[in-house]
């Protein structure tokens, strides 16, 4: 197996990743098809799902993509992530941008994949291809409502929190030196995590939380009609906002975790006696 993993050598990690992010993607823009293109056509509007739903189906995605991935590559999924193992528990530079080019293609074509699914719902529920659905591809400023004030700014601060609390929790979770979870759990954990995110952090910016997720998504809306893709419901352009605010709150999480729990945790060293049961006990 060791051979096999040392053969498929970074195609075979770029192949995990991509597929990896498909499957999240799969799930998470298609909830949101679902919930917004199809809902909208229901009697009464509404009856195909509602927050909690994108939230749960968010996090289930990323549970799959994980174990999809794992073993080849890690499961980053995620720029935010790569670029934050990198700067802080030695992934290789030189890997980081092939990373996020397979991350960012596994969510355009995953995007792309939803979009040709959910064309008639699409075309049915908004036949301008307006930002009434742009946001089942990519996210926008209070989910696009103009009756919650937030620009660019206020949705950028709630990016680098909200990726801050993603990867602290990811590395505290992954972190040998801590307490992982046993039997292969930590993929459900963080899946759990990216609900409660969801859940606790969904309004103001629509927890994008992820580079990949949003702008290879909203490439393929782009191409496929959406031709106000990278503005928001002001008109402004928001693009980079879901680009660069995770990548600055992925090195926060990341620097906090090493700051306030990496340093203190024991190292490799055997436990001394009374910390950890005894191979004899």
């Amino acid at each position: 197996m060791a051979e096999r993993l040392k053969r498929s050598g970074l195609i075979g990690e770029l192949s995990a990743e991509f597929v990896g992010t498909m499957i999240l993607i799969l799930f998470g823009v298609g909830v949101v098809a679902q919930v917004v293109a199809g809902g909208a056509l229901t009697t009464p509007p509404g009856g195909l799902g509602n927050h909690d739903s994108i939230a749960w189906a968010w996090g289930i995605g990323v549970t799959m993509g994980v174990y999809v991935a794992a073993r080849l590559s890690g499961a980053h999924l995620n720029p935010a992530v790569t670029v934050t193992l990198a700067a802080f528990k030695g992934f290789p530079w030189r890997k980081v941008a092939p990373y996020v080019v397979a991350q960012t293609l596994g969510a355009f074509v995953a995007a792309l994949i939803v979009r040709w699914n959910y064309t008639e719902a699409l075309a049915k529920a908004d036949p301008g291809h307006t930002l009434k659905t742009q946001f089942v591809f990519s996210t926008l400023p209070a989910n696009g409502n103009p009756n919650l004030p937030v620009h660019e700014w206020g949705a950028f601060r709630d990016q680098v929190i909200g990726t801050a609390i993603l990867l602290l929790l990811i590395l505290a979770i992954t972190d040998l030196l801590n307490t992982p979870p046993g039997a292969n759990l930590a993929p459900f954990i963080i899946g759990l995590v990216v609900v409660a995110i969801g859940m606790a952090w969904g309004t103001l910016a629509g927890y994008a939380i992820n580079p990949a997720r949003d702008f290879g998504p909203r490439l393929a809306s782009f191409i496929t009609g959406y031709g106000s893709a990278w503005r928001d419901q002001y008109g402004n352009l928001y693009f980079w906002v879901p680009i660069i605010g995770p990548l600055v709150g992925g090195l926060l999480g990341g620097a906090m975790y090493k700051l306030f729990i990496g340093r203190f945790l024991p190292t490799a060293e055997p436990e001394p006696p009374g910390r950890v049961p005894s191979p004899e006990a």
